[in-house]
Formats: C-alpha cells, sequence, structure tokens
C-alpha cells in the first residue's frame, strides 16, 4: 500500500535530505509518501522502453531538453519533493549537481496499484499548480495512457491512447509507439481485413 507515513507534522526538503539513503519517500505538501517496494518488472520494462524512445526522439530532433529518470529528485519547493519515473527538463537553470530545481517541462509516471490514486490525484493536482506542461500517466496492467496538457494554468479533460497506438506528446512534437513500449505485437492487417469480412 501507498503509505502516506512519518509521525503527523508538515515535513521539508530539509527532513527529507537527512532520511535514510536506503529509504525513498517523496513529500506532497508537506506529507511523507513511502515508495516501497520497488517497482515490479513490468514496471521496470516500460519505464526504459519510454526512456530509450523518448530519449532517441529527442536526440534526432536536436533538442537541448535532458531527460531524467528516478530516482532522482526533482525539488517543486521546500514542502514538495518528488522523483517521478521519466521527466524531461530544457531549463538548464533547473538542473543543479544535488536535483532539478523548479517544475520539468515534461513528467511521466507509471501507475502501481499503490501509487494510482496518488498519480491521479495528488500528483496531478500538484503538477498542474506547479505548471508542469505535460503530464502523462500510463497503467501497465491495463495497458493504456493519459495524457494532460496545461492550458491557461489548468489540466484538460485527458487524452486516453490505447496500447496499439501513438502517443502524441505535443510539448515536443514526438510519436511514440505504445505497442513498443508495452512490448504488444500489433495485430496483423490482413487478418483484420478478414475478420470484418
Amino acid at each position: 500500500m501507498d503509505l502516506a507515513k512519518k509521525e503527523k507534522k508538515k515535513y521539508t526538503y530539509s527532513d527529507y535530505i537527512n532520511w535514510p539513503d536506503d529509504e525513498r519517500w517523496e513529500i506532497i505538501d508537506g506529507v511523507a509518501y513511502n515508495m516501497s517496494p520497488a517497482p515490479k518488472v513490468k514496471h521496470q520494462k516500460i519505464s526504459g522502453n519510454l526512456y530509450f524512445d523518448l530519449k532517441k526522439a529527442l536526440r534526432d530532433k536536436k533538442s537541448q531538453c535532458d531527460i531524467f529518470s528516478a530516482p532522482t529528485d526533482v525539488v517543486l519547493d521546500e514542502f514538495n519533493v518528488v522523483q517521478p519515473d521519466i521527466f524531461v527538463v530544457c531549463d538548464k537553470s533547473k538542473i543543479t549537481e544535488d536535483n532539478i530545481k523548479g517544475a520539468p517541462d515534461l513528467i511521466i509516471e507509471i501507475t502501481s496499484r499503490s501509487t494510482e490514486l496518488k498519480d491521479k490525484r495528488e500528483k496531478l493536482f500538484l503538477y498542474e499548480r506547479f505548471g508542469v506542461k505535460e503530464y502523462i500517466i500510463v497503467f501497465p496492467e491495463r495497458e493504456y495512457v493519459e495524457r494532460y496538457e496545461l492550458q491557461n494554468g489548468r489540466y484538460m479533460a485527458p487524452e486516453i491512447f490505447n496500447w496499439d497506438e501513438k502517443l502524441i506528446l505535443k510539448t515536443f512534437d514526438i510519436e511514440i509507439n505504445l505497442w513498443e513500449i508495452f512490448e504488444k505485437e500489433l495485430p496483423d492487417e490482413e487478418e483484420n481485413k478478414i475478420e470484418s469480412r
């Protein structure tokens, strides 16, 4: 289960940096969330595939943006420190030796049973508030993706992409084949034609 742990107080980044190195936590609005247990294999495969495809696409576009993956700290302010699964930062001044200070341009979270509610509620509101331009939520078990785009400071209703579609990242004008991310085979076009007769 996703634990909003530690005793009742408002935690800060100063508290966070003094916690044991072998524990992974996030702080959202001063509440400490335990990030145990470790992600499952399917989660890690999807994360690796997304990272690889996005890095290649950014390189092909000769983008000056940098891509990162967990566990890299993103310090939004003193009461909000997160470790998104994958994120892209285009403003080099936000990149420090220890962490990222400020909102990334794109964040991708890959849900699990224990994180789904937090990803769809607390993190959605948090990323909207801090101005993350594009927020992607991946659902490994149900094999689809939600894409939120910031417009006039608010996230609109999400676009939904099934595993057999292309995910369109509007911030970077990039398309990603989701069937490759989920490691699935597209149905053969000839089979589809026969079945539809």
